[in-house]
């Protein structure tokens, strides 16, 4: 098993379609995250968002990455969540710092 954890920012005034957009989760991204073992969940702080992710493995967790659905969501969430310089997410990876128990 693997965890992720990444940080992304809403643009303002964003968060109510961020979670719009979240509640109606396309069918087919959900399907392919089922398939590939993920949970993930997502906290946030005022205009920050706290990504955390399991995966049974980092082939798992890639095959999602890679999955041709992954950049057609991403694009889509481009409207709520802050963009580089290029249009592509800002993501930032956040290495782990402790864990306990069971989770990695």
């Amino acid at each position: 098993m693997i965890s992720v954890g990444m940080v992304l920012e809403l643009k303002v005034g964003c968060y109510d379609e961020y979670k719009k957009r979240h509640d109606e989760l396309w069918p087919d991204l959900a399907e392919v995250m089922t398939k590939n073992g993920i949970d993930m969940v997502i906290y946030r702080h005022e205009h920050f968002l706290f990504v955390y992710g399991v995966a049974p493995s980092q082939e798992a967790w890639d095959a999602v990455e890679n999955d041709p659905v992954t950049p057609r969501w991403n694009e889509y969430m481009t409207e709520v969540l802050k963009v580089d310089d290029n249009g592509e997410l800002i993501v930032h990876n956040l290495p782990q710092a402790f864990s306990f128990g069971n989770l990695q």
